[in-house]
């Protein structure tokens, strides 16, 4: 089991930028990766950036260039460094982890970008 708890979030004005973490306990070296998805109202959660165990990340288009996924192995703590923010990221944000082929989610991190 995994347990996944998001801070970092908050209100933030148009271009500006916010920090998500993601600290990771329970069976945190069985972990393969872990990532950010994102729900906006009225629309299906949709994913943002990964990384592997491995240290291999991967982003959504949309948020290339401008967001970052990085992690600290030491602490088990996955972050989300968002930039030059828009009002469409506007969003909860989800971190989740797999551990062979089960999903565990976080409880989520409300995001507003103001225009």
């Amino acid at each position: 089991q995994v347990q996944l708890v998001e801070s970092g979030g908050g209100l933030v004005q148009a271009g500006g930028s916010l920090r998500l973490s993601c600290a990771a306990s329970g069976s945190t070296s069985s972990i393969t990766i872990m990532g950010w998805h994102r729900q906006a109202p009225g629309k299906q959660r949709e994913f943002v950036a990964r990384i592997t165990s491995g240290g291999i990340k991967d982003a959504a288009n949309s948020v290339k260039g401008r967001f970052t996924i990085s992690r600290d192995t030491a602490k088990n703590t996955v972050y989300l460094q968002m930039n030059s923010l828009k009002p469409d990221d506007t969003a909860v944000y989800y971190c989740d982890a797999w551990l062979g082929s089960t999903h565990f989610w976080g409880q989520g991190a409300q995001v507003t970008v103001s225009s």
